[in-house]
């Protein structure tokens, strides 16, 4: 104990000998440090003349395209974004849609409230692929993602956002849907490492990130474990979409935070980039070189009808991007059924 003292003692005597601009000097450079990390030369955020959505979500970049489909979930479409020349395409969905995925047959694989259906982007018909029976009227499809094998992984919501009724699920080739996790409030956030062995997946009513072991030969996710808490951290938001890039980052929008934020692959913070608007929603590469992370947003207007009462705000529900982060993502593999 009284060594103790004497150590603490000694820290103090030397500190009070430091003179105070060193200290402030030192302060600075830590501090100068890890605004780099928040914000790298070169980087540039700005809006895009692209369709505004109230609640946009769920953005894949298609690699031989060369475009970004990405999704109005309460206003009921689906659009599509050709960076190149600027032209814009949508398609209106018969319900709430929570994701969707470009099928290697042509057209989107599109995940609404109540099932998985079939969008045929050359007249817009709509037809189900799998429509589950017996399902709880209070659960709805929500955000999901394709595997490097082909399948989507696709998670489910409590619609009133308050109880664990959710869960995980694969759907393959075959149509067939597999259940690999429950107990989640809202789903988000699916993505999986570069080398397939790490499968993420948020629970956004619970501010948590998960981890999985995954198998992508059979699907199977495994092992679920504590990733990153966004309240723990005090990112000040909720965590929502995500995707990898090629070092292994995990990119992530952290709604009513203004934040996107990268974490290293032991879920502490690599990078935290704020945002011009409130609600960043989803992320995702694309670009030639996929070293441009595009961002949907949702218009705080639109969460009035959810009893939420936000201000408006200049750019919310529009898509952005982010040029120059010195990060390149992976291309996004299609659904083979």
């Amino acid at each position: 104990m009284f060594r103790g003292i004497k150590v603490a003692s000694l820290v103090m005597d030397i500190l009070c000998c430091v003179p105070v601009y060193y200290v402030i000097y030192y302060t600075l450079i830590i501090k100068s440090v890890q605004l780099r990390k928040c914000w790298r030369e070169g980087m540039r955020i700005h809006r895009l003349d692209a369709p505004q959505c109230l609640v946009g979500e769920g953005p894949v970049w298609d690699v031989a395209e060369q475009a970004l489909y990405y999704v109005d979930i309460i206003g009921k479409q689906v659009h599509r974004y050709d960076p190149a020349n600027g032209i814009s395409k949508s398609w209106a969905v018969p319900g709430v849609i929570g994701s969707l995925a470009v099928r290697e047959q042509g057209g989107l694989l599109v995940a609404l409230a109540d099932g998985l259906y079939a969008l045929n982007t050359d007249d817009g018909t709509v037809e189900p692929l799998y429509l589950p029976t017996g399902l709880n009227p209070q659960i709805q499809f929500n955000d999901g993602k394709v595997d490097r094998a082909g399948r989507f992984v696709v998670g489910t919501t409590d619609s009133k956002v308050k109880e664990p009724l959710g869960a995980i699920y694969t759907f393959n080739s075959d149509h067939d849907l597999t259940m690999i996790n429950d107990d989640i409030i809202i789903s988000n956030g699916p993505c999986w490492s570069p080398d397939n062995k790490t499968f993420y997946f948020s629970d956004t009513g619970r501010n948590q990130i998960y981890a999985y072991d995954y198998d992508l030969e059979t699907g199977r996710a495994d092992n679920r474990r504590k990733f990153a808490n966004t309240q723990e951290l005090g990112l000040g938001g909720i965590p929502d979409g995500a995707t990898v890039d090629s070092d292994g980052l995990m990119w992530m929008a952290i709604c009513e935070g203004s934040k996107v934020v990268a974490f290293r692959p032991d879920g502490t913070l690599e990078r935290c980039i704020n945002m011009p608007i409130s609600l960043p929603a989803s992320v995702m590469f694309g670009g030639p070189d996929l070293d441009l992370l595009y961002v949907t947003t949702i218009d705080p207007l639109a969460l009035k009808a959810l009893g939420m009462d936000k201000p408006a705000e200049d750019g919310g529900g529009a898509l952005w991007v982010i040029e120059g982060l010195g990060a390149k993502g992976l291309p996004e593999p299609r659904f083979i059924g």
